[in-house]
């Protein structure tokens, strides 16, 4: 179970987990915005929301792009495969990292085995595939899984 950390804002920074959210109400840096019901750890409530006491200025998110990571492409394309639009849940390369493709944000797309075996080592074109999704790096925000 995670817990998500809202800025002193509202704003969703990220997803911990309880131990990390409980260290936290511990050192006193967060609030439990909402909280599971009937259920404690300690003198604490297992936290679902905790927002921030003080501000933090996000500065660098805004500065540079996202690194990219196999949960941001997974965030970015919605859980849906690229190809045929069902289910995910595999990472493919659209140029093959055997002909040097490698792990970009331009290079990546979600895909369910099906389409991703059926692709192979070899381009969408030469598959007989088509890309139903815009190639792009994600904002920021998409990657906040909510």
């Amino acid at each position: 179970m995670t817990v998500l950390v809202l800025n002193a804002s509202y704003e969703p920074l990220q997803r911990v987990n309880v131990r990390h959210a409980i260290r936290m109400l511990v050192r006193g840096v967060a609030v439990v915005e909402e909280a599971e019901e009937d259920r404690t750890i300690g003198p604490f409530p297992v936290p679902r929301v905790l927002r921030l006491v003080k501000y933090v200025v996000m500065r660098w998110r805004h500065g540079r792009r996202p690194p990219w990571s196999k949960r941001g492409v997974y965030l970015r394309d919605r859980g849906l495969c690229g190809y045929c639009g069902r289910r995910g849940n595999t990472i493919d390369h659209v140029v093959p990292q055997s002909r040097g493709g490698g792990d970009t944000w331009d290079n990546t797309v979600l895909a369910c085995s099906s389409c991703n075996n059926r692709k192979g080592d070899r381009t969408p074109a030469e598959a007989g595939l088509r890309l139903r999704v815009a190639l792009r790096t994600p904002h920021w925000n998409e990657l906040v899984d909510l």
